[in-house]
């Protein structure tokens, strides 16, 4: 025992393995052999349980010990974590170069790394310290795993000097995966016990990561990298590459393949020199992502709802094999689109079986003369989704008929309808196939969020006869349930609880779970933060249609009046258009979804977002530069709570913008247009009081560019 007793060597012992953690997982460059770092741990486990009092959250030792969830907690990121604009082809990525230089000038720079083949994680560290890991899920909220992140070797509990140097807060976003090796070890392992084994690293990494039982999440091979910084309370590195850093320093593993380009030949470089190796690497990876390097020039371009506009995902060309296709056959969805699905023999796929793919329509079946018995090509396009390419020319073989569409919906029996290259099965919601389809939809994890009503239940409440309508999904009883096969009390009683917790929802959900035709997550939550109650969103759609149909029949001028007042109302919201606008208007219109509607309300109650008051209503926000008092992120959170959006670039209706520490070119652009600039006590003032607590008009606002503040 060394001097001072057991607390100091604990913590002699707990400094120890960090180090050795660092310099194993992120710097590469170990020190002491396993056997020597698995004698300090056992010396530690020791210690603390001869002194439960020295055991501390962080400590090495406390990564496996929680009792099973019974469910994940959904949390809300830190900063929302969007996709990537991607593509297979050289032209999208040109074109990204291309706006990035007459957004920035030519002075730009990129830092290219390998897009890794895992599952998406948020990481967050408070004070230095781990405090929670959450799934991507949709961007906005995913699923609190942090006991099962806790379990990775390679993630710190605590960071390298975080009594030190380590922000306040900081969410990271990073990837977890799974080797390729450990994935084929512990697919060997699943084998010999009689389970199934997993498709791909990706989906083992996934799955694990999902288990409600971390003593399962810890026996699996999971790894981790660090590539971004969501968030951070304080002054963010001025560069990726400074960021890459940062983490490393942090103690956080960073993959050591990423690094500068200058322009699109050093990318493609990149690309050919990772393709080149893609087989021999330790992990799956499906592509390389480009981003702008400097940290305020991104500021500068801003994102979508979908995607930074300052990041593109050059995805490698799709794996190809040839195969026999055996049958197609039409599948109805949930919309009532027909699709034509192609049923192949057997054929591995970068590492997945694909038996089935996606013909899309009957004219793009008769464009490529598909027949069934043809040899064909078959790819994953993105590595993800299965296609047929194309038929093998097969001289002297005798081939099928071509494949024509039936004149009636397979599930119904109804007659099809052609539309453009697509078939609709008119019968909305009493054919089977739509109806099983809608009530998966309404339960999904988007939408009422229904435990434990996935496709297979769905089918089986349709096929069975126990629900013909949608609402009757919530008439459903545990004796009901019992009846069919694969229901137990327990399973039945745990549905009909998930459905009974179902009938208080969030209004986007409740929108987005009725299937209207365009109407993504996304656009669910605009319209919801809008029109604030489901019957203000519905009447807006029902003038609409009125107005419209008042028009066509030559009404007054009156009518195109309404419709101009009223007509417009849906494309005021952020994301619709006309076409948009359109196809929601005339599903609600239809008297079949007016009745399914009209019986959901009454089982359902969507509750609006939560709002604190309207004081900022119609304002457009755009914060740039640090603030001392709150992050940016929770800026953004309070200023949407009182009614305010909050933009990424700054525009001629940007209503202010807010500036704080080193603000960037965002508050050069604002001077340009002659928007009103507010610092940190403006900031205080617009959140404590609206626009009238601001200085009166004769009294000039505060304006950082006065101080001695320079733009990175």
């Amino acid at each position: 025992m060394s001097p001072g007793g057991p607390e100091r060597r604990a913590r002699e012992l707990r400094r120890a393995l960090r180090h050795h953690s660092y310099l194993y997982y992120v710097r590469n460059q170990p020190e002491i052999s396993d056997e020597r770092f698995d004698e300090l741990f056992r010396e530690l486990k020791a210690l603390e349980a001869s002194h439960p009092k020295l055991v501390t959250p962080d400590s090495p030792t406390q990564r496996v010990g929680a009792e099973p969830l019974d469910a994940f907690e959904t949390i809300e990121h830190t900063a929302p974590m969007l996709s990537l604009d991607s593509s297979a082809d050289v032209e999208p990525l040109e074109r990204f170069d291309e706006r990035m230089r007459k957004a920035l000038g030519d002075d730009i720079g990129y830092v290219v790394e390998p897009k890794l083949d895992g599952a998406s994680i948020e990481l967050v560290y408070e004070s230095g310290r781990l405090s929670r890991a959450v799934t991507r899920g949709d961007g906005i909220r995913g699923e609190g795993v942090t006991e099962n992140i806790r379990t990775i070797h390679s993630v710190p509990l605590r960071l390298r000097a975080a009594d030190r140097d380590a922000p306040p807060l900081l969410a990271l976003r990073a990837e977890v995966i799974m080797r390729v090796g450990d994935f084929e070890a512990l697919n060997a392992r699943l084998l010999e016990s009689d389970r199934p084994p997993f498709a791909n690293p990706r989906n083992a990494a996934a799955g694990s990561l999902r288990q409600l039982d971390p003593r399962i999440t810890a026996a699996r091979p999971l790894d981790i990298y660090v590539y971004d910084i969501l968030a951070i309370d304080g002054r963010p590195p001025p560069t990726q590459q400074a960021t890459l850093e940062a983490l490393r320093e942090w103690g956080l593993p960073v993959n050591d393949r990423c690094r500068p380009a200058a322009d699109v030949g050093a990318i493609l470089a990149f690309q050919a020199e990772i393709e080149e190796c893609r087989d021999d690497l330790e992990y799956e990876i499906d592509g390389i992502v480009i981003k702008l390097d400097d940290i305020a020039a991104r500021d500068e371009v801003g994102e979508t709802s979908h995607h930074p506009r300052w990041a593109f995902a050059f995805k490698f060309p799709p794996r190809k094999e040839v195969t026999r296709l055996l049958h197609i056959f039409p599948s109805v969805g949930r919309t009532g689109v027909v699709t034509p699905i192609a049923f192949m023999r057997p054929v591995e796929l970068g590492g997945v079986t694909v038996s089935r793919a996606n013909l899309h329509n009957r004219e793009e079946v008769a464009r490529k003369d598909i027949r069934e018995g043809d040899r064909v090509r078959v790819q994953r396009a993105g590595d993800v989704i299965p296609q047929v390419l194309e038929r093998i020319e097969e001289p002297g073989r005798e081939r099928a008929e071509p494949w024509v569409m039936p004149a009636e919906c397979p599930s119904c029996g109804t007659a099809l309808e052609p539309r453009g290259p697509y078939t609709f099965c008119p019968n909305l919601f009493a054919c089977p196939a739509q109806l099983a389809g809608r009530i998966q939809h309404l339960g999904s994890r988007h939408a009422l969020d229904i435990e434990g009503l996935g496709e297979e239940t769905a089918n089986l409440l349709v096929r069975e006869g126990v629900i013909g309508r949608v609402p009757e999904l919530f008439d459903l009883d545990a004796a009901t349930l019992m009846e069919l096969e694969g229901f137990a009390e327990k399973s039945a009683t745990n549905l009909v609880g998930a459905i009974h917790a179902a009938r208080t929802t969030e209004l986007a959900r409740f929108i987005y779970g009725l299937g209207i035709p365009e109407v993504g997550v996304t656009v669910a939550r605009e319209l919801a933060s809008h029109f604030l109650s489901f019957e203000a969103f519905r009447e807006a759609a029902a003038a609409a249609a009125a107005a419209a149909a008042a028009e066509a029949s030559e009404a007054s001028e009156a009518s195109e009046a309404a419709e101009a007042a009223e007509g417009k109302a849906l494309q005021e919201v952020d994301g619709i258009g006309p076409r948009m606008a359109e196809e929601i208007i005339a599903f609600l219109a239809r008297p079949e979804v007016s009745k399914v509607v009209d019986e959901l309300r009454a089982r359902v109650e969507p509750v609006p977002p939560p709002r604190a008051g309207d004081t900022l209503a119609g304002l457009r926000i755009v914060l740039t530069g640090g603030l001392e008092s709150m992050s940016r992120s929770e800026a953004g959170k309070k200023l949407e709570a009182l009614g305010a959006k909050v933009t990424s670039s700054v525009s001629k209706q940007t209503s202010y913008v807010v500036a704080g520490e080193n603000p960037g070119r965002k508050l050069e652009r604002a001077q340009t247009l002659g928007v009103e600039i507010l610092d940190e006590a403006g900031l205080l003032a617009l959140l404590s009081g609206g626009p009238g607590a601001l200085s009166a008009p004769d009294e000039p606002a505060s304006d950082p560019t006065a101080s001695d503040q320079t733009a990175p």
